[in-house]
């Protein structure tokens, strides 16, 4: 590994943003400042005209390995994730086998330390009968754990009262929580087959996960959080109901969160005509006042953080009737130029970007020297151009599922290098070396 110096850079950072020269030295930032001159051999990098931020770091994706690796695995997502901007991510437990042990996280782990481009933390997940395990976890060593409060792979659904309320009394790191009513999903659901029997079409989504599900459950697992004083994190929020059960204060004053995703921020309702089935994700993406509610949050921060749900499935899983077509989709390759197309359109600022995708998440699970540009901080760097095309097609597609949501779109802008850890992992649009991501830490004593 050989020093970088970057020169010249438009750098973002804790919002500010000033033009200045980022030298890095083995994994970290050795220093930040003007002019900055080296003796020493240094690959340096002309950054005049491009943008500097930390590296984004994803609170949830789920690359599938092991078990569903024909979908994807850690190699080819974390790959994606990078050239999207994407230095560091959280993966979920519904593999297979389920990660719901110490030991088959650490395996995962040890797949992470051997394929992944990106840094990695992997959540346990939680059962109905797992308690033991969830008492086990070193606070300091994994990113959380992981409740899915609707269904999910394998046994991964708690829906068990004792379970839910001793997960939240003894758990010592973050619960992220997957929040729907089962019982109300399954109830629209039988409608739906009613109305329109094996033929149910996919704009009907949105309306059998409905909003009262959403909100249903997030207040259900709030409730838990409040009663036991766990520190909870509320995914993908979807409908703009849920927003009132979040406060609007300072994330450091925080014990209950949550977290806005790419696609509930881009896509509504009207979206389902035409992609149908590629943006089938659980939750549903519901209307267009929901989608204005959940940015306005992000901005006024009642949202703290912006992920993406990545969830590759195959286009013959994709190709299915609605009740045989899996939810999820892969998005992390076009992260940082969906969210910039996004400050194109005045809907949030670049400032915000880098709070929401970097400084927040870094802070709301406390992980070790990341998530900022900062001297002595880990090399987590992404270079971007506002003014160069990201053309999405089949040919420069990433994720091993080889298709995305958002095939034949343009955006106006561009990442050009990614640094991970001080490796320069992405380059110019090209893979540049081999996986040398590294596992997270948490300061969490």
């Amino acid at each position: 590994m050989s020093a970088i110096l970057i020169k010249n850079a438009t750098i973002i950072n804790e919002n500010k943003r000033e033009t200045g020269d980022i030298l890095i030295n083995r994994n970290r930032i050795e220093r930040i400042g003007h002019n900055i001159n080296v003796s020493h051999r240094c690959h340096e990098i002309n950054a005049e005209g491009l943008y500097l931020i930390p590296g984004l770091i994803d609170d949830q994706v789920h690359f599938r390995e092991p078990g569903l690796t024909n979908k994807g695995n850690i190699y080819s997502e974390s790959m994606a994730a990078v050239a999207g901007g994407v230095t560091s991510f959280m993966e979920m437990p519904n593999t297979i086998p389920n990660a719901i042990s110490i030991q088959e996280l650490e395996k995962k782990y040890n797949i992470g330390q051997q394929n992944s481009f990106g840094n990695y933390s992997f959540y346990l997940g939680a059962s109905n009968d797992n308690i033991e395990e969830v008492k086990r976890v070193d606070r300091n060593n994994i990113c959380g754990v992981k409740i899915f409060m609707g269904s999910s792979t394998g046994n991964m659904l708690v829906d068990r009262e004792k379970a839910l309320n001793d997960i939240f009394k003894y758990s010592e790191v973050i619960i992220t929580t997957h929040c729907e009513d089962e019982f109300t999903i399954q109830e629209n659901l039988k409608d739906a087959q009613e109305k329109y029997g094996d033929d149910i079409p996919f704009n009907q989504h949105h309306i059998i996960r409905s909003r009262e599900a959403c909100y249903k459950s997030s207040s259900h697992a709030i409730s838990l959080a409040q009663e036991h004083n766990a520190k909870l994190h509320v995914l993908h929020i979807s409908t703009k109901e849920e927003l009132e059960l979040f406060q609007k204060i300072p994330l450091e004053d925080k014990k209950i969160t949550c977290e806005a995703c790419l696609h509930h921020m881009w896509f509504s309702n009207t979206d389902y005509d035409d992609l149908g089935s590629l943006i089938k994700w659980n939750p549903a993406i519901k209307t267009s006042d929901d989608r204005e509610a959940i940015i306005n949050a992000v901005n006024e921060g009642i949202i703290d953080v912006i992920a993406t749900d990545h969830a590759p499935h195959t286009k013959e899983e994709k190709s299915g009737k609605y009740i045989n077509t899996p939810s999820g989709g892969p998005l992390v390759q076009y992260s940082l130029p969906i969210l910039l197309e996004m400050n194109r359109k005045k809907k949030i600022s670049i400032e915000k970007i880098v709070e929401k995708t970097s400084h927040n998440v870094a802070d709301l699970f406390q992980i070790k020297e990341r998530g900022y540009i900062r001297e002595g901080y880990f090399a987590d760097i992404v270079l971007f151009d506002l003014d160069s095309k990201t053309d999405v097609n089949v040919n420069n597609i990433l994720s091993k599922c080889s298709w995305s949501p958002f095939e034949n779109t343009s955006f106006n802008s561009k990442v050009i290098h990614t640094i991970v850890s001080g490796n320069h992992i992405y380059k110019n649009g090209e893979i540049n070396g081999e996986p040398s991501g590294l596992r997270m830490e948490f300061n969490r004593d």
